[in-house]
């Protein structure tokens, strides 16, 4: 017999990242054998007794796989297990072919049975008031129906859920959080139901069906050295697939908590919108916020698709896009770019200068950016008119006028020096591209636009793809939406408000973007566990959120089934002490991926330079990604860590006057205060939520507000 086609079921990952290294490193010859020839000795191949399609296979001396046959030379890889477990328990595996989505579903009872405790009398379950028919209906798996009737305590149905197939738990916790069996269907089993009908015993079939992934020595080697299954998982889960392939009458968002999926929603919409991709017609436009996180999509995108989807793909932050704009142009002469914090330090040299102490250089550059420019005020009597939306503290007509006098002795400053701000890029780009949307209109009105013709008038895509929505400035959108005419599928936008870390706060319905109707949110987290993202969560406190469109939003049913560690919260005496707390911990984990988050750029070399002094290989990441992408430690602001994501995570100086900074305005100026509060709230989130497995939070001196 030659060899087979061997892949991996959905959640048989979780199981083998907990093995053992020696037994992960054994599936990897296994797998290679497994490829090479079925017949080889050293596999020990064979059916299991009472089970038509189950196989297994030596792994090593104490491990063996567990294998379904999907038919002809098509195998998938269900579980790894000790050898005694598997001929102890043969009459407790259980699988089929799901009637709703047609997908693969494997169940060991003896790993769920463990969940669920036997109670003589007790409160009642859970599920009592569901029949088994309804949540047959609902896509639950068959077998688990006698399981799910005793589970009476969240603990048991997490349990059971992180072991049970995809769709059953996510019906069993949204039922759990209230939601009606209508509800469910219409949200979550609907949207991965197929339509064609269901052969019980077709697994051929069922293959094309996203719950399992082929893949090759190459990649499982990498992933079980690394410890990440994410790049082996490329496939969507039915939920999110419809989201992805779905057409859309305008703009849509898809909206989530960290770890929902949403950038992998982004990225494989980006290739849907590719492979349909009509002759003549123009790329897709892939942005989002920061420099590091397009190179981290740049590099998803090609394990994803390949690197020849690049020629129908461009992949920029936003302000590159918008610098690309200004250059081609040539509007903006021969002008540098300035960073946030060097922009920030002139308007502190500024207010300096002119002896002004009203506002500080924060305040100035916000009102600059999200007013002045933001809005395009482009005279004075311009910025007398215009509504301040979410600016907090009102300022007096006498007050604008000063402003004004301050903004354009900014605006000479730069020009004096030859440089630009990343909001003057962004707001000229924005200017260039409205007035080529008009001159558009008006050919389209009077001439009629020909794909043959017209070329100067076509538009620069035929689609964009946003992540990291929510950080955007007015300007950035302004310039988004006049780059391409309002369609079918014209804007596809992904992100959540409470990692907004940059304050800029946008309407998108006020700027021409409708996505009212057109929405979907995502409320499974795939990478962090139950426990951190409890604990990630309560750091939010009670604060509202907007939803991007004046309307607000929550993390709601926001969830993990995944279970680890309670996050461990250190006090240290100084930041000495803090740093060789940092030092200890590193040690003590030993391996994999390891992150440290402080809130300075200062905090960074010092602590990169006392784990040197320790002998442990660290680096900091910049604003293009980690300086050493190898090391086994990365350490960075918390700024820097978003969109990434480590096995474990330390975030240090969590201490009061730094996590929240220390800010003077809290009764001069309430409303920017609870800004600035949420914003802060927001950093540490996502600081919190870049850990998969564990975290620990430490401070010196008094721990900051936010923490329990």
């Amino acid at each position: 017999m030659s060899g087979a086609t061997l892949r991996l079921l959905d959640k048989a990952d979780k199981e083998i990242l907990k093995l053992p290294r020696a037994v992960k490193g054994a599936i990897y010859d296994f797998q290679h054998k497994f490829r090479q020839d079925l017949n080889n000795p050293g596999l020990r191949f064979k059916r299991l007794e009472g089970h038509p399609r189950l196989y297994s296979a030596r792994v090593n001396l104490d491990y063996r796989a567990l294998l379904l046959h999907a038919g002809g030379n098509d195998y998938i890889l269900v579980a790894v297990k000790a050898r005694q477990e598997v001929y102890d328990n043969l009459d407790k595996f259980a699988y089929q072919i799901n009637p709703v989505t047609g997908g693969i579903e494997f169940v060991d009872l003896v790993t769920i049975e463990a969940t669920v405790v036997e109670k003589p009398a007790g409160p009642e379950p859970l599920f009592a008031k569901f029949s088994a028919e309804q949540l047959r209906d609902l896509g639950v798996a068959e077998p688990l129906l006698g399981l799910i009737a005793k589970i009476t305590t969240e603990d048991e149905l997490l349990g059971l859920a992180s072991y049970a197939p995809q769709l059953t738990g996510e019906v069993l916790l949204a039922l759990y959080s209230g939601k009606t069996p209508e509800e469910v269907l219409d949200q979550i089993t609907t949207p991965v139901a197929v339509t064609e009908e269901i052969d019980a015993e077709d697994y051929q079939a069922a293959l094309v069906r996203p719950a399992t992934v082929t893949t090759d020595d190459a990649d499982l080697q990498e992933i079980l050295e690394q410890g990440d299954f994410g790049r082996w998982r490329v496939f969507l889960h039915p939920t999110q697939r419809k989201i992805v392939e779905r057409s859309y009458s305008g703009p849509t968002r898809v909206s989530g908590g960290p770890g929902t999926g949403k950038t992998i929603v982004a990225l494989h919409r980006v290739k849907h919108l590719v492979d349909r991709l009509g002759p003549g017609s123009g790329k897709v436009l892939l942005t989002t916020f920061n420099t590091n996180l397009a190179a981290d999509l740049r590099q998803r995108l090609i394990a994803l698709a390949g690197a020849e989807i690049l020629q129908y793909v461009d992949i920029l932050n936003v302000d590159k896009v918008a610098g690309a704009i200004v250059a081609q142009a040539n509007s903006g002469g021969h002008r540098t770019r300035i960073d946030d914090t060097k922009a920030l330090k002139e308007w502190e040299e500024l207010l300096l200068e002119e002896g002004e102490s009203r506002w500080d250089a924060d305040f100035m550059r916000a009102e600059w950016s999200q007013v002045i420019l933001g809005q395009a005020c482009a005279t004075r009597a311009d910025y007398f008119r215009v509504r301040r939306v979410g600016r907090g503290r009102s300022i007096s007509r006498e007050d604008r006028a000063a402003i004004w006098r301050l903004a354009e002795r900014y605006v000479l400053r730069l020009d004096a020096k030859g440089v630009w701000t990343n909001q003057q890029f962004a707001e000229r780009a924005a200017r260039l591209e409205m007035e080529k949307a008009r001159d558009r209109a008006s050919y389209e009105a009077n001439a009629g636009l020909q794909r043959e013709s017209g070329i100067w008038h076509r538009p620069r895509y035929s689609h964009i793809v946003i992540d990291e929505a929510q950080d955007l400035s007015v300007a950035h959108w302004k310039m988004l939406r006049a780059m391409i005419p309002e369609g079918p599928n014209d804007l596809f936008i992904a992100g959540d408000t409470h990692q907004r870390i940059y304050g800029n706060y946008v309407s998108l319905g006020s700027l021409g973007i409708n996505i009212r109707g057109r929405s979907s949110k995502l409320t499974l987290s795939y990478r962090t566990t139950h426990e951190i993202l409890g604990a990630a969560v309560r750091l939010l406190g009670h604060e509202e959120w907007d939803d991007l469109d004046e309307g607000s939003d929550d993390l709601a049913g926001y969830r993990s089934v995944l279970r680890g560690p309670e996050p461990s919260l250190v006090p240290y005496s100084t930041w000495d002490a803090e740093l060789d707390g940092i030092v200890r911990q590193v040690k003590e984990w030993d391996g994999g991926s390891i992150a440290i988050a402080v809130p300075r750029r200062s905090m960074v070399s010092e602590v990169e330079n006392r784990l040197g002094k320790a002998e442990i290989v660290s680096c900091s990441i910049t604003s293009d990604g980690p300086r050493l992408v190898e090391a086994p430690v990365h350490i960075g602001t918390m700024h820097r860590f978003k969109g990434l994501e480590y096995q474990r995570m330390i975030i240090a100086g969590v201490a009061e006057g730094l996590v929240p900074r220390n800010m003077d305005f809290e009764q001069s100026d309430p409303l920017r205060f609870r800004r600035e509060m949420r914003r802060a709230r927001s950093l540490l989130f996502v600081a919190s939520t870049r850990a998969r497995d564990s975290i620990v939070i430490s401070w010196h001196g008094r721990k900051s507000r936010f923490l329990p």
